[in-house]
């Protein structure tokens, strides 16, 4: 890994008058670079175990925590949110408000970013029953820091601990992210609006989250979230399901017309090129943060910088990453010879024809796949579970979900496969023959 390409580029996004940068990138689960460019404080410079505020990546943390109670059985993504938290009026269901699709207002009673005084948890409450759908749930992308709020309540009521204790808990310290904290905890990064027709650093006033710790309550390095994004490209199934993190990061609602980027299960999704990042930004009065994982290359990167505006970290995020992968590229996986197939997928393997199109049917590390031959560039080949006699169900890639049938003649010959109820046949043929 080059350093040097990689701190120009740091470098030159501390250039545009940012009082620091901290960056640090992640390569399968090692942290290949970790720098800070610039002054925590006036007459002190940044560095890497400096804490910056990371404003809204703290959701990420919150649709985590979410996620494990769906997956213990505490949660349904598909209730409503008063199944929870009965004070609310409103019942859009936890899987709008983790994809910002519920069309709940922005922000919770109050001018909070005018008097940096967001609301206690008492006040949340009686807030509640005033909460109102600006748009008809489900319309489209409308972000709601309320609706995180409520999420974070949410965890409250199911544990039945306060929120900040269940994260720590139960994502943070199982990760190792010791330096990942509610309140500030030296060293750390001040935070300074710069002002635009000078070089004055404006200190910015603090802002204790209240009942909003789930919406943006966290302090982090860049080394302690570079193992967040090591945990998101190659997540820790003692913290959580990787596929759960990969539905999280499955698209639910397009954020712009142009289809540029989407929002998941708590994190933001950009494409750029062929490349989809997840993660997430973060701004607090004096901070402004970013993160992005290619999850297929195992890839990812944190910026942090202490400035109210200017600054873009998202995008610098994604400039490092991308960068990393154009300097050292990811290598082949190599093959490794393995046992024969298992005795009852041996009669499956080959070419079969449905529609037209002619299929692969392979065995890999034990499990039945297929795919169109020729390849279709980037799809994900599909891969087949058992589930009982003569019965596969479609784990991965095409027709996800569905069911494979094994059909045989008298003889216990196998004659056809029905995917997703289509026949497949060894020889092409018409429909319907």
């Amino acid at each position: 890994m080059s350093a040097p390409e990689l701190r120009r580029i740091v470098a030159a996004a501390q250039a545009e008058r940012i009082p620091s940068v901290a960056a640090a990138v992640v390569r399968n689960g090692e942290v290949v670079y970790a720098d800070a460019i610039g002054v925590a404080e006036p007459g002190r410079d940044a560095t890497p175990d400096d804490q910056y505020r990371i404003g809204s990546i703290s959701k990420t943390f919150c649709a985590a925590a979410v996620m494990q109670l769906r997956d213990a059985g505490l949660v349904s993504l598909d209730a409503p949110l008063t199944a929870y938290v009965p004070e609310s009026a409103e019942g859009p269901t936890i899987r709008r408000l983790l994809s910002h699709s519920a069309g709940l207002e922005r922000e919770p009673k109050g001018e909070i970013w005018e008097t940096l005084k967001p609301p206690t948890r008492d006040e949340f409450l009686t807030q509640l029953a005033e909460v109102e759908n600006v748009l008809e749930p489900g319309r489209r992308f409308h972000y709601s820091n309320l609706g995180f709020a409520l999420l974070g309540e949410l965890v409250r009521r199911v544990t039945g601990r306060p929120f900040e204790d269940y994260v720590d808990e139960r994502i943070l310290r199982p990760l190792g992210m010791d330096r990942t904290t509610w309140r500030a905890t030296a060293p750390f990064a001040k935070g300074y609006f710069v002002h635009p027709y000078d070089e004055r650093l404006l200190p910015e006033g603090d802002m204790e989250p209240g009942a909003t710790q789930s919406v943006g309550g966290l302090w982090s390095t860049v080394g302690d979230l570079a193992r967040w994004a090591a945990f998101l490209a190659d997540p820790d199934p003692a913290v959580l399901k990787p596929e759960t993190v990969e539905e999280m990061a499955s698209v639910q609602v397009m954020v712009d017309a142009r289809w540029k980027a989407g929002y998941g299960l708590g994190l933001q999704l950009v494409r750029d090129g062929d490349r989809v990042y997840a993660g997430h930004g973060g701004a607090m009065p004096g901070f402004l943060a970013g993160l992005a994982v290619a999850r297929p290359d195992k890839a990812g990167a944190a910026v942090l910088t202490n400035t109210s505006a200017s600054a873009e970290p998202e995008a610098l995020a994604m400039s490092l990453v991308a960068k990393s992968l154009e300097l050292d590229p990811p290598g082949p996986t190599l093959w490794t010879p393995q046992e024969q197939a298992p005795e009852a997928l041996r009669p499956l393997l080959g070419r079969w024809w449905s529609e037209g199109h002619e299929f692969v049917f392979y065995c890999r590390d034990g499990k039945l796949h297929a795919r169109l031959d020729p390849p279709v560039p980037r799809a994900v080949p599909a891969v087949f579970e058992p589930a009982g006699d003569d019965r596969f169900r479609t784990v991965e890639g095409r027709e996800n979900g569905e069911w494979l049938r094994v059909a045989r003649d008298d003889a216990g010959a196998v004659t056809k496969l029905y995917w997703a109820t289509y026949a497949f046949t060894r020889d092409p043929q018409v429909f319907g023959a």
